[in-house]
């Protein structure tokens, strides 16, 4: 998703000029006329998509300081650029004090515009990255955090946010990538548990002989190996939400002891003498058809119906593209800072490929795709060339492979054949031009073959001196024999062999 800048400007001419240069910067442009026909977009429904905003400090009516005073009771972590023909210290001062983050004197050069957007820009979803993890850690990230703006998601939005009301069982089903636990984490940051413990088990990735002490706990001496009191899963998450992901891969011995321990609230640690209450919010995730899998006789129908009280559907990738722009540059940010990359946007052909693609490993997938690009990527904006897999994979796509450096022409005497391994016959002086790279058929030759041609042309020109042949070849006596008796030479195949 291409970023939106507001300019607040009351010359038309001086508008027009920052419009024409926000588009050539590769932004969208969004303009007022005044201050306050700027808070008006920035408290409408178009505000929310407004990243940065470009401020005239001297205007008729509300002028700019007063802009950025209001401004702050509407969307106050929106990052500002200050512009005005009087650059005096005590403007500065004011203007950074009511809150700009950068000030430009008129006439503005078109580079440090630009730089300025771009570092601004960066650095504000930098800091949206970090407040969202924040929050993730502490139990409070919710469903205005997460990029998912496309109508197939939502639905899950608002069912999500009507399970989270309650304490219900939630099962939220979907393909593998889609999403399932930023879902969970969500129904939990906005319940009346939130910022409380979120637990996470993989219930798929547990041995099956450790399922019951990692979910319920164990006391020590249990069994061989249990030299200290473990507390379950379902302990940890006391007072907050457990999460039970591929909740469909439990065996069915464990299917018993998790559907009593919904039932009571209670759990057995495993060498424990009576119960022990718990008070978790359980919401379980799978992948799998599970009422296939209960038909089957592979999990408990009793326990099914248990987990699914409020079954929520999450969308696979190729069903919701409308969220590819925003993921992609939500995953270029995150990844470019992690790897110090200066890449801050994908080109809009590359964008268009990755939506014509049908991501069968959904979310997950596009995450990696976008790493792995950020890691390929030679300039600061990730182009067609930077996802070569997924250009193979989509029609009307490819990759185009820079052309080789043109070669030095032929020599015009053909210099003598090397002989092979099998024919033992001399190899004339200045021969290394002549041993060849490429197969008849236009393959490129094994290193062993080449290596081999390369020790026979030392031995001759060297009349079978093993140490200036060593020399020459820049390796060890030693290194030299190994090699030989590894290729199959003999010593005394091309010249005379002499220690």
């Amino acid at each position: 998703m291409t970023a939106r800048v507001l300019i607040v400007e009351d010359d038309p001419a001086q508008r027009r000029i920052l419009e024409e240069m926000i588009k050539r910067f590769g932004f969208e442009a969004a303009s007022a006329e005044s201050g306050a026909r700027g808070l008006e977009i920035l408290s409408g429904p178009a505000g929310g998509h407004v990243e940065l905003v470009i401020l005239d400090l001297i205007m008729p009516g509300m002028d700019g300081l007063e802009f950025l005073e209001r401004m702050a009771g509407v969307r106050g972590h929106i990052p500002v650029i200050v512009q005005t023909a009087q650059g005096s210290i005590e403007t500065v001062i004011k203007a950074m004090r009511a809150g700009a983050d950068d000030f430009v004197v008129k006439p503005i050069s078109p580079e440090r515009l630009r730089a300025s957007v771009q570092n601004l820009l960066k650095v504000n979803a930098l800091t949206e990255e970090v407040r969202r993890l924040n929050k993730k850690v502490g139990g409070a990230l919710t469903f205005d955090d997460l990029i998912a703006s496309s109508a197939a998601m939502a639905g899950v939005i608002r069912l999500g946010r009507r399970g989270a009301q309650s304490n219900i069982p939630i099962l939220i089903e979907g393909q593998s990538g889609v999403g399932k636990e930023i879902i969970a984490r969500a129904i939990h940051g906005e319940s009346e548990r939130r910022g409380r413990n979120f637990v996470a088990v993989n219930c798929g990735a547990i041995p099956e002989n450790l399922v019951e002490s990692i979910l319920f706990g164990h006391e020590k001496g249990s069994f061989t190996g249990a030299t200290a009191k473990h507390v379950g899963k379902f302990q940890e998450a006391d007072g907050g939400t457990l999460f039970l992901d591929e909740v469909a891969e439990l065996p069915l011995d464990m299917q018993v002891k998790l559907l009593r321990a919904i039932q009571e609230g209670e759990i057995d640690p495993v060498g424990s003498r009576k119960p022990v209450k718990v008070n978790i919010r359980l919401i379980s995730a799978t992948n799998r058809n599970m009422i296939e899998m209960v038909k089957a006789g592979e999990f408990r129908e009793d326990l099914y119906y248990r987990l699914n009280v409020f079954p929520v559907m999450v969308p696979a990738l190729k069903d919701r593209k409308d969220d590819i722009p925003a993921l992609v540059n939500h995953f270029i940010t995150r990844f470019a800072a992690e790897e110090g990359r200066k890449v801050h946007g994908i080109d809009p052909k590359a964008l268009a490929m990755l939506q014509l693609y049908s991501w069968p490993g959904n979310v997950r997938q596009l995450e990696n795709t976008v790493f792995r690009a950020i890691v390929l990527c030679e300039g600061d904006i990730l182009e067609i060339q930077d996802f070569p897999q997924i250009a193979s994979l989509v029609e009307g796509y490819e990759v185009k492979i820079p052309e080789l450096p043109p070669q030095p022409a032929p020599q015009t005497t053909p210099a003598p054949a090397v002989p092979s391994r099998s024919t033992g016959s001399a190899v004339s002086d200045g021969m290394a031009l002549g041993i060849p790279a490429v197969t008849d058929g236009g393959h490129i030759r094994k290193l062993e073959e080449i290596e081999a041609d390369m020790i026979r042309l030392a031995l001759h020109r060297y009349r079978g001196q093993m140490s200036e042949v060593a020399r020459k070849l820049g390796i060890g006596r030693s290194t030299l024999y190994r090699k030989m008796r590894d290729l199959g030479l003999d010593e005394g195949e091309n010249g005379r062999s002499t220690a």
